[in-house]
């Protein structure tokens, strides 16, 4: 069975396809700087060899469109046709209340994905872009939508609940979701086995960190507390989200802004973060030339995103009463030593050290980047939602 993995981001669309049968990846990449000038899709032809095709790509159907054209092509395809295909997995970013696990997708789903829109404003769109162009180029093939939610589902009252009068919870459903559970869920698993250990009786705390950004504390193999909350906007500053902020402030800021509702969810999620404080980009790289540039904004973006990602660890170790993992995962957790190791500097509290010359070096490896005598293991695990999805996807289809 050919299964195609689509990971549509705010930004970025990873995709890999699978030959189930001994769980290989005939192909993959990704789609980088969606909605930038200098948009590419990077991939990795047959034989082995990188390649980059750069096209200005303003959202995500046409980056969907380029990945499958390239499956396919003359030069670059693995594939003779698309017929080849069995089915088609989907990150999906929020199931709300209707979804507690992975499900096929009819039109049902759709409208439900669609309802929930308002709570991932910025991924739902995305994937259901991704859904729709799958769709309209294979109609009859199956997809399946796995949802970022689901991994959350094990925290406690205690930790989703928020202080509002509990009727907010009873008519209306208000209570932290969480996301990235896909990535949370493959990370703190990999990482047990990298380490030869076993889940239970060992606490982890997982920073799935990119353009956009969250943490999970996982103790016996389970979440028990994460940053997001009922929308992606909260916890950690994020590429273009702001995380947490005062709401006692959104009168303030709704009078002097001029906002209304919808244009204060497009502020704190499209035009603040990295974005907003530097006035660079959402994009780390580009923060960290402008710094090397003499630009104080982007210095101050980093400031801010590393000591509020160090605070919130920090409090992650608190809620588990200590902490004997530290995983480092997503684009900017997996790629940027400079990041690590900023936070890191931060927790030395908790008798962490690092390995300088092995976090230099840890660039979308699995390694662990703490010394010896650390008295917490710290770990870079590169993601793997998609097996995770395409694994889900084929029990789904068999069934």
């Amino acid at each position: 069975m050919k299964i195609l993995v689509l990971n549509c981001g705010s930004s970025s669309i990873k995709y890999k396809l699978f030959e189930m049968a001994d769980r290989s990846v005939i192909a993959q990449g990704g789609v980088e700087k969606i909605g930038l000038k200098d948009s590419f899709l990077k991939f990795t032809k047959p034989n082995g060899e990188k390649k980059v095709i750069e096209k200005e790509m303003p959202e995500h159907t046409v980056g969907v469109e380029l990945i499958l054209n390239t499956l396919t092509s003359a030069e670059d395809g693995v594939l003779k046709s698309l017929n080849e295909l069995d089915a088609v997995g989907h990150r999906v970013l929020h199931g709300g209340q209707a979804f507690s696990e992975s499900v096929l997708i009819n039109d049902e789903v759709i409208k439900a994905i669609e309802d929930n829109i308002e709570l991932g404003p910025l991924h739902n769109p995305a994937n259901l872009k991704g859904i729709n162009a799958v769709k309209k180029i294979l109609p009859n093939i199956p997809q399946v939508a796995v949802f970022d939610t689901a991994f959350h589902q094990t925290m406690p009252e205690k930790a989703f609940m928020y202080a509002l009068p509990y009727e907010y919870y009873e008519k209306f459903k208000v209570r932290r979701y969480g996301f990235h559970g896909t990535s949370h869920r493959y990370v703190s698993k990999r990482v047990c086995d990298f380490l030869g250990i076993k889940p239970e009786g060992t606490k982890i705390i997982t920073a799935h960190v990119g353009n956009g950004g969250s943490l999970a504390a996982i103790k016996d193999g389970k979440c028990v507390d994460t940053t997001m909350g009922m929308t992606p906007a909260e916890g950690l500053m994020m590429g273009t989200r702001a995380g947490e902020v005062d709401p006692g402030m959104l009168p303030y800021v709704f009078s002097k802004g001029g906002l209304n509702a919808d244009s204060f969810n497009d502020l704190v999620n499209k035009k603040s973060g990295l974005l907003g404080v530097s006035g660079v980009s959402s994009d780390m790289r580009d923060i960290m030339q402008a710094i090397a540039d003499g630009n104080e904004r982007a210095k101050l973006a980093l400031d801010m995103f590393v000591y509020r990602l160090t605070k919130l660890i920090g409090s992650f170790v608190a809620a588990m009463n200590g902490t004997d993992i530290l995983v480092f995962t997503g684009g900017i957790g997996e790629n940027s030593d400079i990041v690590r190791r900023l936070v890191c500097d931060g927790l030395t509290y908790l008798g962490l050290k690092i390995d300088e010359e092995k976090n230099s070096q840890a660039h979308g490896t699995e390694v662990v980047i703490s010394t010896a005598d650390s008295k917490m293991k710290v770990v870079v695990i590169p993601t793997d939602e998609e097996l995770t999805i395409a694994s889900d996807t084929e029990a789904i289809v068999k069934k």
